[in-house]
């Protein structure tokens, strides 16, 4: 049996799971509360957040898989992209177990590893699948055509949408995380109350930086006439929105499918875990007759089990790292 330990550390979520022969044993992710009150991440103290908890996280992902360290075969762990205090957090602690255990190392791609998140449980894509992967940090459209064969065929050309959901919530006066609190109350407005437009990029790239500007003028327009009009129409404004950026990635990704002719679309990263999003999806994915692929909600944001699963293709395929290798913070897909 193949047992490897994984750990997450990009951001600000302290993770490590278990896997053996593909099977996932535990995974436990710490999620760090700090940066609510300064309204984002701050790289120093995501750090040190790391630093305090990924010995205990550790621990108990060992002890909920029922595995001791001797049981090891392969440590893998976060190369990048991310925060590079964040990743040296987890590549330091990964290199010295696996040196000390001597085992292999494997270094894991974070946003291959969202793609590769769909095999941890069934039913899963076949291959080739196109695969939207979208978070704080990036929006692409990714063909799947191995575990470790992919090609981003489309990508946002300044800011990613999940970025442009939390200036949403900024500009909203939402707390942080806003992301999630802009889906909460779309849920209880009218995507239609408020148009936005859209923006256009040539092929399958995306832009999102013209419709935060949008957004911006508009509440400072309406606000003017109306000082009251954000808290009287929250969640009209946030249903619009949201509706505005869901279709928006979903025109390039049905644009994409007519393309590659691939029928198999799945979706992946923080922003996979919107409900605007997914309902969507289905209901494009039923008129398109897609077969639509949706990660449960704890394996859409950053946790080790999707790194577990990537560490264990490249596993099978038998590529390690050496013990010089350095954390990436702009890892190249």
């Amino acid at each position: 049996m193949t047992t490897i330990l994984a750990i997450e550390s990009s951001c600000d979520e302290t993770s490590a799971a278990v896997i053996s022969n593909g099977q996932l044993r535990s995974n436990i992710v710490a999620t760090q509360v700090i940066h609510q009150k300064y309204g984002g991440v701050v790289p120093e103290l995501a750090s040190r957040a790391h630093q305090q908890h990924i010995l205990p996280v550790v621990e108990k992902a060992l002890e909920d898989a029922k595995v001791s360290k001797k049981d090891l075969n392969a440590i893998a762990f976060t190369r990048g992209p991310g925060l590079l205090g964040a990743l040296l957090v987890g590549a330091s602690f990964a290199k010295a177990l696996a040196l000390g255990l001597k085992v292999p190392l494997i270094e894991v791609h974070h946003m291959q590893a969202h793609v590769l998140a769909h095999f941890i449980e069934e039913p899963c894509p076949a291959f080739p699948f196109l695969c939207l992967t979208v978070s704080g940090g990036h929006t692409q459209i990714v063909l799947v055509r191995d575990a470790l064969d992919m090609e981003i065929i489309g990508e946002t050309q300044d800011d990613a949408v999940g970025e442009a959901f939390d200036k949403t919530a900024k500009l909203l006066n939402l707390p942080y995380p806003g992301g999630p609190l802009v889906d909460k109350y779309a849920q209880q407005g009218n995507p239609l109350a408020f148009p936005f437009p859209l923006s256009e990029m040539p092929g399958l790239n995306f832009s999102f930086s013209g419709i935060k500007t949008s957004i911006l003028y508009f509440l400072q327009d309406k606000s003017k006439s109306n000082p009251q009009f954000v808290e009287e129409n929250l969640a009209d404004i946030c249903a619009s929105v949201q509706h505005t950026l869901v279709k928006m990635l979903l025109q390039k990704l049905r644009k994409a499918a007519k393309q590659t002719g691939v029928s198999e679309i799945a979706i992946a990263g923080g922003v996979s875990a919107n409900s605007g999003l997914r309902k969507a999806l289905l209901e494009m994915g039923e008129k398109e007759h897609w077969n639509v692929y949706i990660p449960r909600f704890e394996y859409c944001t950053d946790n080790a089990a999707m790194i577990a699963m990537a560490a264990h293709f490249k596993y099978i395929k038998g590529e390690f790292s050496e013990q010089t290798i350095s954390p990436m913070p702009r890892m190249a897909f």
